[in-house]
């Protein structure tokens, strides 16, 4: 069972399209995988942000699996109920699955220990991670196209960019100007969290 898991991160860090085509990775117990590396993925990037802004570690899970499902959502409503495919047919909890897969690049995070490595770390991880996402979403939905993959990915980002800076807008009034310095340095790393 661990060495499953363990070969599931490695596949997904290599960016290894088989992960995502072999059914056995799918199984019952995939869910489980899918959120456990989301939830380490939310304490890795707890780690890497300590290193500069002290976090709530156990906060830092509970935003990974909101983030999860965020994402989640709108890979599915995007890539299979308004731009489709012919093959596109198939479940939210695969989609689910997949994107928790595509986030184990985030588990290289641990190795910001340092305020000098954690932006380098948490900015590449963040590309490696829209990759795996790129990469897991055209074959999940068996795309025909890598740009129509993108597109999925990248329109599903765009709006979970602007729901995000709307929540921290709509927020800023309450808020004294002392605050606005640590509330943007919490918005930049949460933004980066959420892709």
């Amino acid at each position: 069972m661990f060495g499953e898991f363990l070969s599931i991160i490695f596949k997904s860090i290599k960016l290894d399209k088989s992960l995502y085509k072999d059914n056995k990775n799918f199984g019952e117990a995939s869910i489980y995988f899918a959120g456990l590396i989301m939830i380490l993925d939310g304490l890795a990037g707890a780690v890497a942000a300590n290193t500069v802004i002290k976090t709530a570690v156990a906060m830092s899970g509970l935003t990974a699996i909101l983030t999860w499902l965020v994402w989640a959502i709108f890979i599915f409503v995007i890539g299979v109920k308004l731009f489709p495919d012919k093959d596109s047919k198939i479940p939210f909890k695969k989609v689910l699955t997949a994107v928790g897969f595509a986030h184990a690049p985030g588990l290289l995070r641990f190795f910001a220990v340092t305020p000098n490595l954690m932006i380098p770390i948490i900015f590449l991880t963040q590309f490696w991670i829209f990759a795996g996402l790129i990469i897991a979403t055209k074959q999940v939905l068996n795309l025909k196209s890598n740009l129509k993959a993108f597109g999925v990915v990248f329109l599903s980002f765009l709006i979970i960019a602007f729901l995000s800076i709307s929540f921290v807008m709509s927020r800023m009034d309450f808020l004294p100007v002392s605050q606005l310095a640590k509330l943007e340095r919490w918005f930049l790393y949460n933004l980066l969290r959420f892709t």
